[in-house]
């Protein structure tokens, strides 16, 4: 028979709320009632369900882990899969499991997040960004749901993010080539009105704008962070006479795409143009060439995400979002 916390609470004469106390070794439990409920509990062996423990404490050690936007980032994604075995490494030491959460069916049920984190009693979520992020994400950051946004801005008394440093990462790259006596420099961005897209754009303008350099808007050409987008957006800049002694793309993927279409104009990389992605995936190791990328902090991003969320979980407010340097690793594809 499955016993009920109400089961329990009638075979000992006593509130299902002091069977939770008792359960959850609360004090003001005298100890004759401690005693009845625990010798019910021990001879039934009743075991609590957890939800039974989550509706008492207020506590479930649970976090949500949620891949927002209409267009979210897959699982599998070499940048984000790291970031999230990160977070999760750490966010378990800190003594939380995860759910995920989907929202493949929310045109159909009309779901929330907010319904979902309140019926599984998560304690905070983790939300990693994605394209034409839900309203449903920003209803959570209302209501006091403990959030951090990994490459999302997420701002309340209890949000917060951590991302790269976008701006000054394409900064370092577009001085790199000025160094190198290029310039000539394209840009190959994600989805236009991607925040991301939007950061390392600005950083490229700003960077070219200080240096002197002219900015060709066909040049610059937008995709979707992966590889085909990347094939795409290099083929348009290579349509017009003349084209660029240097391109940054904003993903390694899109960076292979690019090198790709170089090649099949009868061009080389790095002699007529030098290619630096954006995230350093084990592939560009083993890329012919081998790829020059911007090395983002994976570990310590998934690091701080953790300890972040958990921090504010744990009642600190207005806790700062958190910027991450980046580390420009040379290789074939942009030595000269």
């Amino acid at each position: 028979m499955n016993l009920t916390i109400k089961d329990i609470a009638e075979m000992a004469g006593v509130s299902p709320g002091t069977v939770s106390k008792v359960i959850n070794n609360y004090s003001g439990i005298s100890e004759n009632t401690r005693k009845k409920v625990m010798d019910i509990i021990t001879e039934t062996g009743y075991q609590p369900t957890f939800f039974a423990k989550a509706l008492a404490t207020k506590k479930s050690n649970l976090i949500g882990l949620i891949h927002a936007g209409k267009v979210n980032v897959d699982f599998t994604h070499p940048f984000f899969n790291e970031v999230v075995t990160s977070f999760k490494k750490v966010i378990g030491l800190l003594g939380y499991d995860i759910i995920m959460f989907s929202n493949e069916q929310f045109s159909k049920d009309h779901g929330s997040y907010l319904a979902r984190c309140r019926h599984f009693h998560v304690d905070g979520c983790v939300i990693i960004s994605g394209e034409d992020i839900e309203d449903d994400i920003y209803e959570l950051v209302r209501e006091g749901i403990p959030c951090l946004g990994i490459d999302l801005e997420l701002q309340g008394p209890k949000a917060s993010y951590v991302m790269s440093d976008n701006v000054n990462l394409t900064k370092n790259v577009v001085q790199h080539f000025y160094a190198q006596g290029i310039r000539d420099i394209g840009f190959i961005g994600g989805r236009e009105h991607n925040l991301i897209t939007e950061l390392r754009e600005q950083g490229f303008k700003e960077a070219m704008n200080q240096l002197g350099l002219s900015i060709k808007p066909s040049w610059i050409q937008y995709g979707d962070f992966k590889e085909e987008s990347g094939y795409h957006a290099m083929n348009k800049i290579l349509e017009k006479q003349t084209y660029p002694k240097a391109v940054f793309a904003a993903s390694d993927l899109m960076a292979f795409g690019a090198i790709e279409a170089i090649k099949n104009h009868g061009l080389h990389v790095p002699e007529d143009i030098s290619v630096i992605g954006c995230d350093d995936i084990d592939a560009c190791r083993y890329s012919t060439p081998k790829l020059s990328t911007v090395k983002q902090n994976k570990e310590q991003l998934g690091k701080l995400a953790a300890n972040m969320l958990n921090d504010l979980i744990h009642g600190k407010k207005d806790l700062k979002p958190v910027l991450i340097d980046t580390e420009l690793i040379i290789r074939e594809s942009s030595e000269r």
